[in-house]
């Protein structure tokens, strides 16, 4: 009789679906009740906190400058980790998967303690500015608290070992004989990367920035504490909106936007995707 393993993955999986679908509910739920005064809302089941945002300035921008960020992120990544994760894949396989496992590592640490590294190597008197002033390459301190480079920053070092992991596993799939035949028949080695390692990895791409990209959308540390108050992402607004305003309708109705904004964007993406594969091998 053959075991039928599947069914131990059944429990975590309703756990974890209970948790994420009774949470995104409840969100949904209080968004259609207008806040009062205090931290009371209203009984009566209607779109005025909806209204309220499709019709401000303020949550709008907001909107678009952690959609901006998120995705600038998810660029950035990778730019960084595709070269490392290919060279970590064509290694040996001992060095391969041992530097890649300290890379992965890194990202065990908590983001407080990496944000506060990054605030102490690029603050004014820190050695990173000291040494570009001392080379002349900057006339003067480069700053990253309160900024939206900052930002950026942080959030890329909190999820570069995330696609740095989903490459490499991706790029490790691809023969190393697809890259030698192209070779051998005269292809330069920017089109055999051209023609056969991106095409062929391209799905590991979109995983990986999709997964950057939501990390993004949804971080709060990284934008609070480089952002320190004047970088207002959505994380940072729903947070303020629920401590300081007491306004927990409004703040479901910004967590519900988010909500859709992200499934939204990776189902296009995947849409996209395949549109692009199916006339590729059309």
């Amino acid at each position: 009789m053959k075991a039928r393993w599947g069914w131990l993955i059944l429990p975590p999986l309703l756990f974890s679906t209970g948790l994420l679908v009774a949470t995104q509910l409840l969100f949904v739920r209080i968004s259609f009740f207008r806040d009062l005064r205090l931290g009371r809302m209203d009984d009566r089941f209607q779109l005025a906190n909806y209204v309220a945002f499709f019709t401000d300035p303020f949550y709008l921008d907001s909107l678009r400058l952690t959609v901006e960020i998120s995705a600038l992120v998810a660029v950035l990544g990778l730019v960084v980790a595709y070269p490392v994760a290919y060279v970590l894949a064509r290694m040996p396989p001992r060095w391969g998967t041992t530097l890649l496992a300290l890379a992965v590592a890194s990202s065990f640490i908590t983001i407080v303690i990496k944000i506060l590294g990054l605030v102490i190597i690029f603050g004014g008197d820190g050695p990173l500015n000291a040494a570009l002033i001392r080379i002349g390459i900057v006339a003067r301190p480069i700053g990253l608290y309160g900024s939206v480079g900052g930002v950026v920053v942080g959030l890329l070092l909190y999820t570069v070992s995330f696609m740095l992991l989903i490459l490499f596993s991706v790029i490790q799939t691809i023969p190393r004989s697809l890259e030698q035949a192209a070779e051998i028949h005269g292809a330069a080695r920017w089109r055999v990367f051209w023609r056969v390692i991106l095409p062929l990895s391209l799905p590991g791409m979109v995983g990986g920035g999709l997964i950057v990209f939501n990390m993004a959308m949804g971080a709060f540390t990284s934008a609070a504490l480089l952002g320190g108050g004047k970088v207002l992402t959505l994380p940072v607004v729903i947070q303020q909106t629920v401590l300081v305003e007491t306004k927990y309708g409004m703040a479901g109705t910004l967590s519900a936007v988010v909500l859709l904004v992200v499934l939204l964007i990776n189902l296009l993406s995947v849409l996209l995707v395949s549109r692009l594969q199916a006339a590729r091998g059309a």
